[in-house]
């Protein structure tokens, strides 16, 4: 049996190599996609290589994850249960693809990820590879075996696995989007979040004294420029989690609920997703009709839903981003943000071609809004309010 293994380079994945070759007597191929996470990636094949693995690919995705996942991702103000912006989530499907068309191309009888029965990234790669590889055997090692991080740590040693040194007490994912951080004291959900467990967050008494204004330009919903410079989405990410960081803004701390029906503690730093998809919001406010906003949120809600719980190539996700690639034809502008001391405050807002009028909404003499309208409009307004309560009072 020939098999491609999604590798991250841990310890999940190091042992799923030879855990493979000891069930299946597979030749293990190992497939690393840089979706944005900080690694040294010729230590990560060489891990994999040593491991076992027969052959290693390396495949460079952070253009794409930005312009084919993040950026949807932006134009759907993608938070699940209103706090999460989705950062592994997101990667899991543009993972799981490369994977499956490695498999394709190598001609391999499965494909095999290192995903535990607990997460919600098993449902990721499992509807993703029955959607672009259906007739290749999907194989999750971790899952199958049933064994604990120490228990793999113990068969590692045992084989002799060249397993990554222990960074940290905590087990992180980390890509362009975000960092995901869990375990430890973590896990229980009254403990503060140490300052150690991030990347990009400074203590706040160590962020700068002054605040610090930006401007974001957005064009058909997604961002193009920092303060005028204009660069690739991939770029302006990275420059706002160092400079949300540098403030100590990006903090995520919430309980929230898996698919699988567990409840978790997750802490994420994500301070270029939370950054943009705000920003976004404010700018849609100033050219999406009210109705629009109203409808929107509904199928935001469905988006991140999706998204999280691994359905990103169900056809209902392509309807979804139909609706919300025909709102965001007009949301074209800039929004100014002042960071300081862990917040992100946005103090001014222009678009190309906005709905709020200066001119009708001013109480100066240049108003051109007739109030005399108003009399008539609250009648007709009220109308089916006043009737009910003066009919209900007859009653009585």
């Amino acid at each position: 049996m020939k098999v491609a293994l999604a590798y991250s380079g841990g310890l999940d994945t190091t042992v799923s190599i030879k855990w493979l070759q000891e069930k299946y007597n597979a030749e293990v191929i190992t497939v690393t996609v840089d979706v944005g996470q900080e690694e040294n990636f010729e230590e990560v094949e060489e891990r994999a290589l040593k491991s076992g693995s027969r052959k290693h690919y390396f495949i460079d995705a952070k253009k794409k994850f930005s312009e084919e996942y993040v950026a949807k991702c932006i134009k759907a103000n993608g938070l699940y249960e209103g706090a999460y912006p989705l950062s592994s989530a997101l990667s899991r499907p543009l993972i799981a693809e490369e994977v499956a068309n490695i498999a394709i191309r190598e001609g391999c009888d499965a494909v095999a990820h290192g995903c535990t029965g607990k997460g919600n990234d098993q449902i990721r790669f499992d509807v993703t590879f029955s959607a672009v590889a259906p007739d290749l055997k999907i194989i999750a090692p971790v899952r199958e075996w049933n064994m604990s991080r120490d228990q793999e740590i113990e068969y590692a040693l045992k084989n002799n696995l060249l397993i990554n040194p222990k960074k940290s007490r905590f087990s992180i994912d980390e890509n362009l989007w975000g960092r995901s951080i869990e375990a430890g004291e973590l896990e229980d959900p009254w403990v503060e979040p140490p300052i150690e467990a991030f990347k990009y967050l400074k203590p706040l008494d160590e962020t700068p004294s002054h605040p610090q204004e930006i401007v974001i330009e957005f064009k058909r919903g997604i961002p193009t420029s920092i303060d005028g410079l204009k660069m690739p989405l991939e770029k302006i990410i990275i420059e706002l989690n160092r400079v949300g960081g540098l403030h100590g803004f990006g903090y995520i701390d919430h309980i929230e609920d898996r698919v699988v029906g567990l409840k978790s503690r997750e802490v994420y730093e994500a301070p270029a997703a939370l950054m943009l998809i705000y920003a976004h919001i404010d700018l849609e406010k100033m050219v999406l009709n009210r109705r629009i906003l109203d409808f929107k949120p509904i199928i935001e809600h469905k988006w991140a839903e999706m998204v999280y719980s691994g359905l990103w190539v169900d056809p209902l996700m392509k309807a979804l981003d139909a609706f919300i690639d025909e709102t965001q034809k007009e949301v074209s502008g800039e929004v100014r943000i002042k960071l300081f001391k862990g917040s992100a405050r946005i103090v001014g807002r222009k678009a190309e071609k906005p709905l709020y009028s200066p001119e009708m909404i001013t109480y100066t003499s240049k108003s051109v809004f007739d109030q005399r309208a108003g009399e008539a409009f609250s009648k007709l307004w009220g109308l089916s309010s006043t009737m009910h309560y003066t009919y209900q009072k007859m009653k009585h």
